[in-house]
C-alpha cells in the first residue's frame, strides 16, 4: 500500500470514529472521566478529537485541490495532531496511574484517549511529506492557549462552583490560582514539545527513506 492510500484510509478512520465515539459517549458514558450528554463538549479531550476529525475531513476534501488548500490542510492536521497527542500524554502519564489504565481506555475513551491521537501522530511522522517549520511548531500551542483562556474566563465570570457542578472541572485551580497557572504553562510547554517531537521525527524519517 502506498503512503497516499494509507493516508486516505487513516483519515476516513478518524473522520468516522470521532463522531461515532462521541455519540457513544453522548448516549451512555463508559469508564472514568467519561460524561454523557452535551456536557462532554466542555472537555479538551472531546474538542481536540473533533479538531482532528475536522482536519481529516478537510484534508480529504482538499487532497485534489489547489496547492494552497492542500498546504493549509497539512498544517491543520499538524496542529490537530499536537492537540490530541496532549490528551494521550496526559492520560498515559497522569490520569492512567491515577484512575487505572483500563478505565482510561474503555468505551469511547479507547478512541479519544488512544487510537485517534496515535493515528494522527503516526500520519504526521510516517505518512506526511510536507515538513513543518519552527514557526508552525510555535503556532501549535494556540489550541491549548485558546482553550485555557476560555476555561479561565468562565471561572472568573461564573465562579468556581462546587463539585460536581464546578467550573473548574479539571481541578486546575483546586490548590489556588498560582498552581493553576503553573499547570496551564506546563500544558502549553508539553504541547510545544509534542509538536517538536513530531516535526523532528518526521524529518528523521524522511531523511532515511528518501
Amino acid at each position: 500500500m502506498n503512503r497516499e492510500k494509507a493516508r486516505f484510509i487513516l483519515n476516513i478512520f478518524i473522520a468516522v470514529v470521532v463522531p461515532a465515539a462521541w455519540l457513544w459517549m453522548f448516549f451512555g458514558s463508559v469508564g472514568e472521566l467519561a460524561q454523557n450528554g452535551i456536557g462532554s463538549l466542555k472537555y479538551f479531550t472531546v474538542l481536540s478529537n473533533f479538531m482532528a476529525a475536522i482536519a481529516a475531513i478537510y484534508w480529504l476534501a482538499c487532497r485534489k485541490g489547489s496547492p494552497e488548500k492542500r498546504d493549509f490542510a497539512e498544517r491543520f492536521k499538524y496542529f490537530a495532531a499536537a492537540a490530541v497527542m496532549l490528551t494521550f500524554t496526559v492520560v498515559v502519564t497522569f490520569l492512567g496511574p491515577l484512575y487505572g489504565y483500563i478505565n482510561m481506555f474503555i468505551g469511547a475513551n479507547l478512541f479519544f484517549h488512544g487510537l485517534v491521537p496515535l493515528a494522527a501522530a503516526f500520519e504526521i511522522v510516517f505518512l506526511c511529506d510536507r515538513q513543518f517549520t519552527k514557526r508552525e511548531n510555535n503556532i501549535a500551542v494556540i489550541t491549548p492557549l485558546v482553550y485555557g483562556t476560555g476555561y479561565l474566563i468562565n471561572i472568573l465570570i461564573n465562579g468556581m462552583g462546587t463539585w460536581p457542578d464546578t467550573n473548574d472541572w479539571y481541578l486546575f485551580f483546586a490548590w489556588g490560582y498560582l498552581v493553576g497557572f503553573v499547570i496551564y504553562g506546563a500544558i502549553v510547554a508539553v504541547t510545544w514539545l509534542l509538536a517538536f517531537a513530531m516535526r523532528k521525527g518526521q524529518a528523521a524519517y524522511l531523511r532515511k527513506h528518501r
